[in-house]
């Protein structure tokens, strides 16, 4: 994970102000840096989405492949995730020094969307324990100013969202055998309902209290941090410690709680951000094709 120094001044001036609920930047404890979202933005994907939080920067796409499903699970497809850290994020990403944090954040992600709480699987299968559809998610960090998980979900329920999977018909041949034919309309497609896909919300324990969104430099006055993934409703689906300190039982209720209330607090805006980025969209492709 990208670091930086802070002196014993900065961390004293940092602690004093998230006590008083005053962090440097002007936010509460609670409150998220100003966010950016950006949906189809890579030509080449079936879906694809950028998300700009504060100085952090990441890009996601989504290609849709047909495979073959796994053993145990014959009637659902599945999702794949790759994380690469660009070396112009920060210079620790340089070499090989981003590969750790990438397998790290792919396995986060793993646990968080590939259940059956996150995402209806069933609907990427098309013949069940012949064929289904593997979403793979490419995610690229571009800039590191903390809080990676947050702003790495976020971009995928939005990609997600602006993925289009073309529709597929099933014929059978002479000899018994299966022919799949996908459309060429691209206005034939499938969409993937993400209602569920939760949000990752990271609280960093700073002092006696915590906060949401921090910045490298409050990440450098954390003991540690905990990981929650939450549901439009409120549901966790996953949750995990990271960090080198420890949490008492106290802090972690009351973390939880807190992530609770802001992730719930985060899904209806940015649902309402992409169906509206998604009309303009529309719109502006029927002007060009009447242009």
């Amino acid at each position: 994970m990208a670091t930086v120094q802070v002196s014993e001044a900065e961390k004293v001036y940092i602690l004093h102000g998230i006590r008083d609920d005053l962090r440097v930047d002007g936010r509460g404890c609670e409150d998220y840096r100003h966010m950016e979202i950006e949906t189809d933005v890579v030509s080449n994907t079936d879906g694809s989405a950028k998300v700009t939080l504060g100085h952090t920067a990441v890009l996601v796409g989504v290609k849709a492949e047909i495979g073959k499903p796994r053993p145990m699970i014959p009637n659902e497809g599945y999702l794949e995730f790759f994380v690469d850290c660009s070396a112009n994020a920060t210079p620790e990403f340089e070499g090989r020094g981003g590969e750790e944090l990438g397998t790290n954040l792919s396995n986060v992600l793993y646990k968080v969307f590939s259940n059956k709480h996150s995402l209806d699987l069933h609907s990427l299968s098309i013949s069940p324990g012949e064929h289904c559809w593997v979403l793979y998610v490419d995610v690229l960090l571009l800039q590191c100013d903390g809080n990676l998980y947050d702003a790495i979900s976020i971009a995928i329920k939005a990609a997600l969202f602006n993925t289009k999977i073309p529709r597929v018909n099933i014929t059978s041949d002479d000899e018994g055998g299966k022919e799949i034919e996908l459309s060429d309309d691209p206005y034939d497609c499938m969409r993937v309902n993400v209602e569920n896909v939760p949000c990752i919300v990271t609280l960093c324990k700073v002092g006696h209290r915590h906060v949401v969104d921090a910045t490298l430099q409050e990440k450098a006055c954390s003991v540690a941090s905990l990981i929650i993934a939450v549901t439009h409703n409120g549901t966790i689906t996953c949750s995990r410690k990271v960090g080198g300190g420890s949490l008492d039982p106290e802090s972690i209720f009351e973390m939880t709680e807190t992530g609770k209330r802001v992730g719930k607090a985060l899904h209806a805006p940015l649902m309402k951000l992409l169906q509206q980025e998604e009309s303009l969209s529309k719109k502006r492709v029927r002007v060009g094709f009447l242009c």
